[in-house]
């Protein structure tokens, strides 16, 4: 019998009302017994500066701390200039560091994308991809998740629409089966 998985969510997007963060919230929602889904913020660290490691701020160790205690990852993200929002990627470099201590090593990760345009935020989520090789997070790769036309993915209460539920639930899923299948393995 496995125990709970405490999954790190990380919303790209710092907009309250962003569709990123509103799909994040319905994920908490929706998500399978066995896998608590809590939002780690980002929107408070200040820029990754090496100088400041000697007395990090106190907002980068506890965001270090936050991720050390947890099972998993699961970024949400939206596409910013065909890439990763800026916000996102200093989350990624403060969490990195400092070398060799690395609070992202080894944990079973999961990216999601969710763009208003047509393509789903593919280069958003491919390049954190990228970084996530680099870190050691082994990311699901099927199924992908590119969530296109964000706009309507929601019904008029926020909760999402029966198709989208359907397909949020089976990506859910098959990231429980990574996160147990890599703590088996790890």
């Amino acid at each position: 019998m496995s125990t709970t998985k405490r999954i790190a969510v990380l919303v790209g997007s710092l907009r309250q009302g962003s569709f990123n963060r509103k799909l994040a919230l319905q994920l908490k929602a929706i998500a399978p017994a066995g896998l608590q889904l809590d939002i780690v913020e980002i929107g408070d660290l200040p820029l990754f500066n090496q100088d400041m490691e000697a007395t990090p701020p106190a907002p980068w160790v506890a965001f270090r701390e936050a991720i050390s205690k947890v099972d998993g990852l699961l970024f949400v993200t939206p596409e910013y200039n065909r890439s990763m929002p800026a916000a996102l990627k200093n989350a990624i470099d403060v969490g990195s560091r400092p070398y060799g201590q690395s609070v992202w090593n080894g944990k079973p990760g999961g990216v999601i994308s969710v763009s208003p345009g047509a393509v789903g935020a593919f280069g958003a989520n491919h390049h954190l991809r990228q970084s996530l090789v680099f870190l050691n997070v082994p990311a699901l790769q099927q199924p992908e998740a590119y969530i296109g036309h964000a706009e309507k993915i929601f019904a008029e209460d926020g909760s999402l629409v029966p198709s989208t539920r359907e397909f949020m639930e089976k990506y859910l899923q098959a990231f429980q089966r990574w996160v147990e299948t890599i703590a088996v393995s790890g």
